[in-house]
């Protein structure tokens, strides 16, 4: 007695509609408008009219007619998702996969109960939930982590058609036997073709996601090394300016004898204006060795000499004492991305008047405060990652400062918050004093 049917067509739409739903829900991880839910009862419909219509066609019309099941899906992706071409054709061949999955396995394990008279009228749509709700669910689960925004927007050619590629070798070693029933991959039995069917959806499903993970992965890595090469970029330029910086110093002592004795000598008024403008440009310098921290002095310093030459006006209120539990790379990754970020911004700006950067860290309310504002006549839009999307050449650098700065700020329990208000670029970091004096006493 052949106890296994075909799977019913509308429980394929069904399916069909389902995992794609599944994959909206997790790109947009929100609750839906009413004409959303509108428009996704029509592409159901829509769905269940096309399979039921096919249903009884020759078996050589199956694969074109699943063929457009997949393109129906594809337009209910592209209309809710937001995403590009690309990423809609990555989502639509794994919903595809899950939607032939949770339907192989609801069908088999109906068809099994019935021949067992297990399966009463009245707990078939009982099944068809409860079946659908835990492949469905589970895919969620699973997925959550992956799906993210970030991912979509780095999702490459190559690794979409790779899924659209292993999604069409499984869909054709699982549905084998229904069209070639002769053949040493092949089996007669309907129970043992839908177990080669089911298993063989949910191997693919599983590959597809081990796949992805890797590739997740893969790209987490890639960012932590070039953040830790940004890291170590600021660390080694700090070197360089401690070491500049005290060559520095031994000049500025030797200078203020040489001018001592220039003045003893002469006192003719065009020498007298040369020797106080040297006396000025060592009094900004030493002004700024006075934050009481090594670190924070030294980095500023290094970046006065490059604002001085672009025209680029940096002023600084700072208690560098309260910096203290704070590791030396920590600090460099910190406030060389921020000036960097700042001086960057400020170079574009035609008008050197407008050239201002101004640098605080005080202590407020329990929290040790660093703000770094410049005036910014670029307009500034927030990723869904919280960070910046400039129109700046080198977009990778840029961006991977910021996730440093903020990476770091996190690292002491701390957060970061920007935004451009009259003009000014205001980037303001908080961390908490208890932590601050926690990292201080280990």
């Amino acid at each position: 007695m052949q106890i296994y049917e075909d799977i019913p067509r509308l429980y394929t739409a069904l399916a069909e509609w389902s995992a794609c739903l599944t994959y909206l829900l997790l790109i947009r991880k929100t609750v839906r408008s009413a004409p959303f839910w509108l428009i996704s009862v029509a592409f159901l419909i829509l769905q269940s009219l096309w399979l039921l219509s096919t249903g009884n066609l020759p078996t050589v019309f199956w694969i074109p007619s699943m063929a457009v099941a997949a393109v129906l899906m594809y337009a209910f992706l592209m209309y809710g998702s937001g995403l590009s071409p690309l990423a809609v054709g990555y989502c639509c061949a794994k919903a595809f996969l899950l939607a032939e999955l949770a339907a192989s396995l609801e069908w088999q394990l109906h068809s099994y109960l019935e021949a067992a008279g297990l399966l009463f009228a009245s707990l078939r749509l009982l099944l068809l939930i409860a079946v659908y709700g835990i492949c469905f669910s589970t895919a969620a689960f699973l997925e959550k982590p992956l799906f993210t925004e970030e991912y979509f927007r780095q999702l490459t050619a190559r690794e979409m058609f790779s899924a659209a590629g292993i999604t069409l070798v499984v869909f054709a070693f699982s549905n084998l036997s229904f069209i070639i029933a002769n053949s040493p991959f092949t089996s007669r039995l309907r129970a043992d073709i839908f177990n080669i069917r089911t298993l063989a959806d949910l191997a693919g499903f599983a590959i597809l996601h081990a796949y992805q993970s890797r590739i997740c992965e893969y790209a987490a890595e890639k960012e932590i090394s070039q953040m830790n090469a940004v890291l170590k970029s600021q660390y080694d330029q700090y070197r360089n300016y401690q070491d500049s910086v005290e060559l520095i110093h031994m000049k500025y002592h030797d200078l203020k004898h040489q001018i001592a004795g220039l003045r003893a000598e002469t006192d003719e008024q065009k020498r007298t204006e040369w020797l106080d403008a040297m006396e000025e440009e060592m009094t900004a310098f030493e002004t700024l060795d006075r934050t009481g921290s090594q670190v924070l002095d030294t980095l500023l310093a290094a970046k006065l000499f490059h604002c001085r030459k672009h025209g680029i006006r940096i002023t600084c209120v700072a208690d560098g004492k309260i910096l203290g539990f704070m590791h030396v790379m920590d600090l460099c990754s910190l406030f060389g991305n921020a000036l960097d970020n700042a001086i960057e911004n400020a170079v574009l700006i035609p008008e050197k008047e407008k050239r201002l950067i101004h640098l605080q860290v005080s202590e407020r309310k329990g929290f040790v405060y660093i703000r770094i504002e410049n005036y910014c006549e670029e307009a500034v839009e927030k990723n869904p990652d919280g960070l910046i999307s400039t129109t700046k050449q080198d977009r990778n650098r840029h961006g991977f400062g910021l996730k440093s700065i903020r990476h770091t700020a996190e690292k002491y329990g701390g957060t970061i918050r920007f935004e451009v208000r009259d003009n000014w670029f205001e980037l303001e970091i908080l961390i908490p004093v208890q932590t601050a004096q926690r990292a201080a006493a280990n």
